[in-house]
């Protein structure tokens, strides 16, 4: 039988390798916060020149906008302009349309002259009484592009234009500070009652020892993908946005069912093999329940894998950050909750012998 519970240690080393990097780069301020945390406005656009990033920035200084920041987006040529928050009136990214003016397109067929229902021509009987004729279904009219005209981005980039030519904007969207302050503080007491809820019921399930050590264990998985954000950030300039939020929360539900299934199976064989050690009765249990764990989490490491690859780059952040997570609580499950217990015991057994003689 291998035993996994006797080489506890390298797990333990590994773990701090993983997540000591991570809370380095935490406190060196990798974590690159979007927009929907920090309020502000992003407007992605390219210009007929081609500039760079850096040639752009030094015009938007002349321009007296100190706050802005700008970096390419991919290799079609875009850049990521971030401003200060500006408020205009936005729908799914893209300003409100205003009405067309009555003296448009639109308005000018609908104001032609209809045939008179006394006009010979228009009958179609000798009576002269008018025939009904199918009114053909107008075709649905294509989404506007993205543009910032009537918006308070119109005379920064024509000043632009002015330097590097026409320009084409992908998108356009804004968030203001207070919504950003409120999401963060949301998303803290968000994830701290979450856990909480989560300990005090491990502690009624399993115990004190139990409970305290998966979120041991559940902590070791949020620090790795914040840690990963954080190194990502610190490099390539990678954000977290609001949907980061919702792959921690689904990182820690997804680690803590790992565990639960571990600690259930622990549970049941300290009655099964009672009288044996307590580090082999937890190697059994992680024995019996490895292979469901493993073929679990690659069933959604897969489909991860495929939706971070072929998927929509909206939410590149959120698949990342979930295949982050579910690979690290698959292993904390095994490799870090279950040894905790053993190192406990071990260590309130010592204390137990320590002190016998003096009573």
């Amino acid at each position: 039988m291998y035993d996994i519970v006797g080489k506890r240690r390298w797990y333990f080393l590994f773990s701090a390798l993983i997540t000591i990097p991570g809370l380095i780069f935490i406190a060196l301020g990798g974590l690159k916060p979007s927009i929907d945390f920090t309020g502000g406005t992003v407007w992605q656009v390219r210009f007929a020149d081609d500039p760079t990033p850096d040639a752009v920035h030094a015009a938007l200084l002349e321009l007296g906008h100190a706050e802005a920041t700008v970096r390419a987006v991919d290799d079609s040529g875009y850049l990521e302009i971030r401003l200060s928050p500006v408020e205009f009136p936005v729908v799914g990214g893209v300003p409100t349309p205003q009405p067309s003016p009555s003296g448009g397109p639109a308005a000018s067929a609908s104001a032609s002259p209809a045939p008179s229902a006394t006009d010979p021509a228009a009958s179609g009987s000798p009576s002269g009484s008018p025939t009904p004729s199918p009114t053909p279904t107008p075709a649905p009219a294509p989404a506007p592009p993205p543009t910032v005209e009537g918006t308070p981005i119109e005379e920064l980039a024509a000043a632009l234009e002015d330097r590097f030519g026409a320009s084409e904007t992908r998108s356009l969207d804004t968030v203001g500070p207070i919504i950003g302050t409120e999401l963060i503080r949301s998303s803290i007491i968000i994830i701290a009652v979450g856990e909480i809820f989560i300990l005090l019921y491990l502690w009624y399930r399993f115990g004190f020892r139990f409970g305290t050590a998966a979120i041991v264990a559940l902590l070791h998985d949020v620090i790795v993908v914040v840690g990963a954000f954080a190194i990502l950030g610190y490099f390539f300039g990678i954000e977290f946005d609001a949907l980061f939020v919702t792959a921690i929360l689904t990182v820690v539900g997804f680690s803590v069912h790992d565990t639960i299934v571990v600690f259930d199976r622990i549970r049941e064989n300290r009655l099964r093999h009672a009288g044996e050690p307590f580090g082999a009765i937890v190697n059994h249990s992680i024995l019996q329940t490895i292979g469901r764990s493993i073929n679990t989490s690659l069933t959604v490491i897969v489909t991860l894998s495929a939706l971070l690859l072929l998927g929509p780059v909206t939410i590149q952040t959120f698949t990342l950050a979930l295949l982050i997570g579910i690979v690290s609580g698959t292993y904390s499950s095994i490799f870090n909750a279950s040894q905790i217990l053993v190192a406990w015991d071990e260590w309130a057994a010592r204390r137990k012998a320590r002190r016998a003689p003096t009573r």
